[in-house]
């Protein structure tokens, strides 16, 4: 039930935000909105994300329109790597995969495992432990595969930094292919061949993708090679879609193109253990019962208000993508693999609920380690915005979490996260995230001496440390902010759009909002923000959220808006400006634009 409020009794505290406002550009909007029959609101949304002319526009609403390179010509190792696979299912030789336990990683296994079998290959597969033995390929694994007399080693989502395994694989006589999207190291290992964006030119349309964009352009290639290409595009394209969306890629590009192609097949998809997921996680509403979708017996989706046309990425950013990285951080990424690779109904469906139990217990977690670090935060008697850096650890908090818990701590201090867990007695283990200012893979390298494992990029990263430099780490760490962070910057940061009324925000802008999809990173989801509204009710719901209903000064249009885990800002003062994006309420085949809070401010 919500708990009402009353603003008498409370002093009102708003979120530790900065707000960064788009300079508006009305006549070029106005130009641009006339030429594409979109509301002027989107034409400065379009012109926020760098799109400047006519053309540049058209070809980001369409990209199908844009002529694409062929990969054989943007990768140089491609042609070999079909090669090698070609010959070894011609000859029978034994393929083995090496994943890696998150979305990505995952996904990419399956979609390889997939497209291989279907190809006539002999494939096997491995994810190293999360918990034992870290990310990337292994001695151990190159071992295992040895004495499998594996011929073809093929790394997905992983490999580009593992010299020493990718060297004993070769002097084993394997021949290695790697397909990774990480960053290059100094020295590249002796693979017989490497598939990495970073190795293409940054204007390339392919310089984007994730893991398993590199996994589908193999097998996608291969099949055009060996003439089978018809019957596994859309499954393989479907496995595309779900990683590169659950791996937070950047929709631009390739992405961005296929991304699009692939949201219109997922919900009427291939792959039953896509359509288990999307049953047991809720999206679309009530799907078909349990039994009857296992014995076949009703279609993927019986709800009258779902429409089967296209998901959003919110859909597998929020639903599916959580349920399936909920596994590879706490428990055995076998189980997904399962899921996407199974045509057995009975089997998806268990694997399903399975995954859906673990992001129960996967939230819990998360939810206990939150309130245990805040709490500390709360009684640390040391000042997070002196020090530009938030340094934690505690023994007992489930490292495959911790990193979700550093982006929430961002989110509530404004500053970067480092944050760990004992491994033993004399070892801690963590994850990082940063903020737009802030570098973590370069501040993980102002410390390299400091510890025993390390990686990342920009926004995140890893690291592994002996617990009696922590202290030391902590100082360093905060001496490297101090270098790049002023005092202004550490709030979290709200990219605000444009401005809009309330008698603006209607279902036709929200449906014209379809063709900036898909949105995500480096195609945001655009935010707009109204000056001073009236608040006429504020609840807390469940969960910690915070509902509201808001109105304009006349008090003509009256909207309903979520604010997700504001409820400890309950009650915020009535009147305030909001900045907020745009989504639907959907019930008994009505729809109506709620209000989704990014920031407030008096």
């Amino acid at each position: 039930m919500p708990t009402p409020v009353n603003q008498s009794r409370v002093i009102p505290r708003f979120p530790h935000q900065r707000w960064q406002l788009f300079p508006a550009q009305p006549e070029q909007a106005s130009e641009i909105a006339q030429a594409t029959r979109l509301s002027p609101l989107l034409a400065q949304v379009l012109l926020n994300r760098g799109l400047t002319d006519i053309h540049a526009v058209q070809s980001f609403l369409d990209p199908t329109t844009q002529p694409l390179p062929s990969p054989l010509d943007e990768f140089p190792d491609l042609p070999i790597s079909i090669s090698i696979l070609h010959t070894a299912i011609l000859e029978h030789q034994k393929i083995a995969i090496c994943g890696d336990y998150d979305a990505d990683g995952m996904t990419s296994t399956a979609l390889l495992i997939r497209s291989l079998r279907s190809l006539g290959a002999l494939v096997d597969y491995a994810i190293p432990s999360r918990m034992q033995e870290g990310y990337g390929i292994n001695e151990r694994i190159v071992d295992e595969f040895h004495q499998d007399q594996v011929k073809v080693l093929l790394t997905v989502d992983n490999g580009i930094s593992a010299m020493k395994p990718i060297i004993k694989a070769r002097e084993l006589g394997l021949a290695v292919i790697i397909t990774d999207h990480h960053d290059l190291p100094p020295q590249l290992p002796p693979a017989n061949a490497i598939l990495n964006p970073k190795l293409i030119p940054e204007t390339s349309p392919y310089h984007t993708m994730a893991g398993v964009g590199v996994a589908y352009i193999l097998a996608l290639t291969l099949a055009e090679h060996i003439g089978q290409q018809e019957q596994l595009s859309q499954t393989l394209l479907e496995l595309f879609t779900l990683g590169t969306i659950a791996d937070l890629a950047s929709l631009t590009g390739v992405n961005r193109r296929w991304v699009k192609q692939g949201l219109q097949c997922l919900p009427q998809s291939n792959v039953v253990g896509i359509q288990a997921l999307i049953q047991v996680s809720g999206v679309g509403v009530n799907g078909a019962e349990p039994e009857a979708w296992i014995l076949g017996k009703e279609p993927l989706h019986s709800a009258s208000n779902f429409s089967p046309l296209s998901l959003k990425p919110d859909d597998i950013g929020f639903r599916l993508g959580p349920r399936i990285n909920a596994v590879g951080r706490i428990d055995d990424p076998q189980l997904v693999i399962e899921l996407l690779t199974t045509d057995d109904r009975k089997i998806a469906w268990e694997r399903a609920v399975q995954c859906e139990h673990i992001n129960h217990r996967r939230q819990q977690l998360c939810q206990e380690i939150e309130q245990s670090a805040i709490a500390w935060c709360e009684n640390w008697h040391g000042d997070i915005q002196q020090e530009r850096v938030l340094v934690i650890a505690q023994p007992g908090w489930h490292h495959g979490v911790i990193g979700i818990v550093a982006s929430r701590l961002v989110e509530r201090y404004g500053v970067p996260v480092f944050i760990g867990t004992y491994e033993d007695e004399s070892q801690i283990r963590g994850s990082a995230r940063g903020i737009p200012e802030f570098h973590v893979f370069a501040a993980l390298e102002f410390c390299k001496d400091l510890l025993l494992k390390h990686g990342g990029h920009k926004a995140a990263g890893g690291f592994s440390l002996s617990a009696h430099h922590w202290d030391t780490l902590r100082n360093r760490l905060s001496l490297f902010a101090h270098q790049c962070l002023e005092p202004a910057h550490l709030k979290p940061l709200i990219q605000v759009d444009c401005h809009a009324t309330l008698d603006q925000l209607t279902m036709d802008l929200y449906h014209q909002m379809n063709a900036l999809h898909p949105c995500g990173i480096d195609n945001k989801k655009p935010i707009f923000w109204t000056r001073n509204v009236r608040i006429l009710e504020q609840n807390k719901v469940k969960g910690g959220h915070l509902k509201l209903k808001v109105t304009d000064d006349e008090g003509l249009v009256q909207l309903n808006a979520m604010a997700w885990r504001w409820g400890e800002y309950c009650p915020l003062p009535w009147r305030i400006d909001i900045a907020y994006c745009l989504r639907d309420n959907s019930w008994q085949g009505k729809s109506r634009v709620e209000l989704e809070i990014q920031g407030v401010r008096s």
